[in-house]
């Protein structure tokens, strides 16, 4: 695992940080994207905004110009107030402009033909001058006439005070986003904070942890993630606990086994023609020790990746007639019946000899709690898209609550381990075996009075 040492793996900075600079970022992108239409629709209002006023002004100064020597005299006595609102006053005469333009003034009008007034046309126009906007509206008055030159921004000041406009705007945005984005990133942030507390708690061996299931559904759904990790790790680990309980046990009885006829023989209490016997409980013990090492060797290996299986097509009709010479005897030797029910072959897709396991651990987790002449049935039959295997007693059986755990490792060991054998890790096994062979095992009261496993596996 990658991380700080000692802690939980820590991201490149906090959730409430990078919440808080991504509505900064949003904010200050929608005050840029607003500007810029801004500017263009704000330039675009100026520019007809200050025509129409140009318009208006020169509509008036015409209606008050008089006929005079050299041209319109009313205009060059408004010359002086126009000037001052920022307005270039020029009297057009015939092949001359009085004053002389200069500056923007003069190139504006060198793109508009104003000497269109000498003929009776008004002349409305806008010239684009550097990065400037200048109007140019122009009126016949007397034999001549006279144009009027104003700069938008010098009309309206629209340059320095849109820019004003958009710095505020962009700092008034950008420090609402840092509030808001601060308010919202720590409301947020606040029950992942507990979710994160809460599973370092679960790796500091905590069991008892839970989380409060609020906020927005997100973070309630992490929170009851880990709620549910909490549940599944005490339930867990209570079933590991169980388990390893159980294996001690069926472990200790034939240690005990072997090592009181070990001592017996080591202090000389058995001797003469008591040893041969002696020898045959070791060997039995030992031999119970050796089946019980093999059961849990092949459970760990059924959690493994790589456990190797080998699918054929099976006959359980077959497969029950072999297992049937072997579990005749040993039922005939324990004083119980043997039975096999075969309804016709049924073919399966199963690994033969995994197979031939599984039968061989639900026969002896039964015989051992058989009685004398109770009834030990090995049953087959086909079914549609496969077939299925019973192994049927009629000994003691299962309470209902029995058959709801009878697979879990240990569980019904730890019920009858004071009245019978039953349970440790070989049903376990078989149900692991049955599930890695894509097939299915369910435990049920067999007819017969006792139990009934029923394996449901595939056709071919």
């Amino acid at each position: 695992m990658s991380g700080a040492t000692g802690g939980l793996p820590r991201g490149q900075g906090s959730l409430a940080w990078r919440i808080t600079a991504g509505c900064l970022l949003v904010a200050v992108l929608a005050v840029l994207v607003a500007g810029l239409v801004s500017v263009r629709l704000i330039a675009v209002t100026a520019r007809e905004v200050t025509q129409a006023a140009l318009a208006r002004q020169a509509d008036v100064l015409a209606a008050q110009t008089v006929d005079g020597p050299g041209g319109a005299v009313g205009v060059r006595g408004a010359a002086a107030a126009l000037r001052g609102q920022g307005v270039d006053v020029l009297v057009v005469g015939p092949g001359r402009l009085d004053p002389t333009p200069t500056g923007s003034t003069a190139a504006a009008l060198a793109t508009t033909d104003v000497t269109r007034v000498l003929d009776g046309l008004p002349v409305s126009a806008t010239a684009e001058v550097g990065a400037r906007t200048l109007v140019v509206e122009a009126r016949p008055a007397g034999d001549g006439g006279f144009a009027l030159v104003q700069p938008v921004d010098r009309a309206v000041g629209v340059g320095p005070q849109l820019r004003r406009s958009v710095l505020f705007a962009l700092l008034a945005g950008a420090a609402t986003a840092l509030v808001v984005g601060f308010v919202v990133a720590h409301l947020l942030a606040r029950p992942l904070r507990g979710a994160v507390a809460g599973a370092t708690a679960l790796r500091s061996g905590r069991r008892d942890v839970r989380i409060p299931e609020r906020g927005p559904t997100e973070i309630a759904e992490v929170a009851g993630a880990v709620n549910e990790l909490a549940d599944a790790l005490a339930h867990s680990e209570a079933r590991q606990r169980a388990f390893l309980l159980s294996v001690s046990h069926e472990l200790r009885t034939p240690l005990t086994a072997v090592r009181g006829f070990a001592e017996s023989l080591a202090d000389g209490v058995v001797s003469g023609d008591e040893v041969p016997e002696v020898g045959r409980v070791v060997l039995r013990e030992a031999e119970r020790l050796n089946r019980l090492v093999d059961d849990l060797m092949e459970l760990a290996r059924l959690q493994a990746d790589d456990f190797r299986l080998d699918p054929a097509p099976v006959d359980l009709a077959g497969l029950a007639r072999e297992a049937a010479e072997v579990w005749a005897a040993r039922s005939a030797a324990a004083g119980v019946e043997f039975r096999v029910e075969a309804a016709g072959p049924a073919v399966v897709r199963a690994d033969p000899r995994r197979l031939r396991q599984v039968v061989d651990g639900l026969a002896e987790n039964a015989l051992r709690v058989l009685p004398p002449g109770a009834p030990l049935v090995l049953a087959v039959r086909p079914v549609p898209g496969g077939g299925v295997l019973e192994v049927r007693d009629g000994g003691p059986g299962l309470s209902d609550d029995d058959y709801a755990v009878a697979f879990a490792p240990g569980v019904l060991h730890e019920r009858y381990r004071e009245r019978r054998g039953t349970g440790g890790i070989g049903l376990a096994l078989v149900h692991g075996l049955v599930t890695r062979m894509g097939g299915r095992i369910d435990a049920t009261p067999a007819p017969e009075g006792g139990a009934r496993f029923t394996v449901t596996l595939p056709a071919p």
